[in-house]
């Protein structure tokens, strides 16, 4: 079947064309409005000038509105984890959630059944093109899976790294224990770190990487330490739910010179066995950054976001809870 196009005569625009140039003009027109509490003068038709620069303006305004955050992570059926949870996190903070899948999983609320990583050449090839067009204003690293992967998404993400902020969870296991990136692969997590914004792993995760046994707070605050000066990331929150006592995180922060270690008080919640609450955590500050917050005020609002949606958390499956559906967050 052969398709006729028909080229619009000259002087004439395409229908789409229209469409665009007055739905821009409708929208700087109501900006205008709202800014100014009066009417904007009305175009005329023939003023291919002001439709010109009413697409400017509402282009402006689209950015000035919209965020944009984007989440490089596995797959989670269940959605109570890895980029599902992490786009519900964004879409509760009002960022628009791009996601980037490096990894396949068969799992249910009782545990990871299977991991298959994607091609590398997939996860490179979606990066890049997405990339190439959409420059998101946090990212957030999730689970990478296998080494070639994350060489990947290195390779990728050169010469972002240092102009986008960037949240790295650097997720090693699920809670039942399955791997969810291969040992070999963990060097190219620690060269991700480097000039990370924001590094934040779980009690267990910070003593696999820095091979410190983390017992008392002097050790968790030693291994901060590691992150900051070998691994290179500008900051680290290490999150301290899995220890005994009050489930205090440590916030460490490299240009704090003064004073770089500070204790974040935690609330112990009785919520039982609830997946996700790593991701989400670390999605939450990424949608702080993608807005315009400070690392420390992203940290706490992040935090409190969590502590909400786990106190109505509640089970859908045979196994772990799930947090409480993200809504409108402010």
């Amino acid at each position: 079947m052969v398709l006729s196009i028909r080229k619009p005569a000259v002087g004439h625009r395409a229908p789409q064309e229209c469409c665009t140039a007055w739905g821009a003009v409708r929208i700087a027109q109501s900006a205008w409005l709202l800014a100014s509490r009066g009417p904007p003068p009305e175009p005329e038709e023939s003023s291919g000038e002001f439709l010109h620069g009413m697409r400017r303006t509402a282009a402006d305004l689209t950015m000035q509105i919209m965020k944009c955050a984007l989440t490089i992570a596995g797959s989670d059926p269940t959605g109570g984890a890895g980029l599902q949870a992490d786009l519900q996190v964004f879409s509760a903070y009002g960022v628009h959630g791009a996601g980037v899948v490096t990894a396949l999983t068969v799992q249910d609320s009782s545990g990871v059944r299977a991991v298959m990583p994607v091609f590398p050449s997939v996860a490179l090839d979606q990066l890049r093109v997405l990339l190439a067009d959409i420059t998101p204003a946090a990212i957030k690293i999730g689970m990478l899976a296998s080494d070639d992967v994350a060489r990947s998404v290195q390779l990728a993400l050169s010469g972002f790294a240092t102009q986008i902020p960037t949240v790295i969870d650097p997720v090693l296991a699920a809670s039942d224990g399955t791997p969810l990136l291969e040992r070999r692969a963990w060097p190219v997590l620690r060269e991700l770190m480097r000039g990370a914004r924001l590094v934040t792993p779980n009690l267990h995760e910070a003593e696999l990487l820095t091979e410190i046994e983390i017992g008392r707070k002097r050790d968790c605050e030693a291994a901060a330490e590691v992150f900051l000066e070998k691994f290179g990331c500008e900051a680290v929150l290490i999150k301290g739910g899995h220890r005994d006592g009050p489930p205090d995180d440590l916030l460490a922060i490299a240009q704090e010179s003064a004073n770089p270690m500070t204790w974040l008080k935690g609330e112990r919640i009785d919520a039982g066995a609830v997946h996700g609450t790593g991701c989400a955590l670390a999605s939450a500050i990424t949608a702080g950054l993608a807005l315009g917050q400070g690392l420390e005020e992203a940290v706490n609002h992040a935090r409190c976001f969590v502590a909400t949606r786990l106190r109505g958390a509640s089970g859908l499956g045979s196994g772990a809870a799930f947090l409480a559906p993200a809504r409108e967050h402010s």
